[in-house]
């Protein structure tokens, strides 16, 4: 006989790095309330993207993840594809900007901006 087996998903994550240049932005901006908006659309090399933006608010539906003084909203489409997700901000040779460590790609492409489930 066989159970009902329950699973609860790890919540997407923000490194320190993140945390960190979230609570610079908003101190430049002069504005507490911004918030990193992540978000997943068709499109890019390997049939996904990853999109960055930034918000003041938050739509009914919306998730909220808070860390301190910072948050992360994401739409409930993209929520799906990102779950256990880590948000990071990484500087480089490249430049700065912030990356998505996805355990539920199967695949991603050559800068990582792009991925498959």
């Amino acid at each position: 006989m066989s159970g009902v087996a329950s699973f609860a998903p790890t919540p997407l994550l923000l490194t320190d790095a993140a945390v960190r240049r979230l609570r610079a932005l908003a101190a430049e901006e002069g504005n507490a309330a911004l918030k990193l908006r992540v978000f997943v659309t068709g499109g890019g090399c390997s049939g996904f993207q990853y999109g960055f933006d930034f918000a003041e608010q938050t739509a009914a539906d919306d998730t909220l993840i808070e860390i301190d003084d910072v948050g992360m909203v994401v739409d409930p489409l993209s929520y799906q594809y990102l779950v256990g997700s880590t948000v990071d901000f990484e500087e480089g040779l490249a430049g700065a900007r912030f990356v998505i460590k996805n355990p539920n790609a199967t695949s991603t492409c050559g800068c990582g901006a792009s991925f498959m489930v």
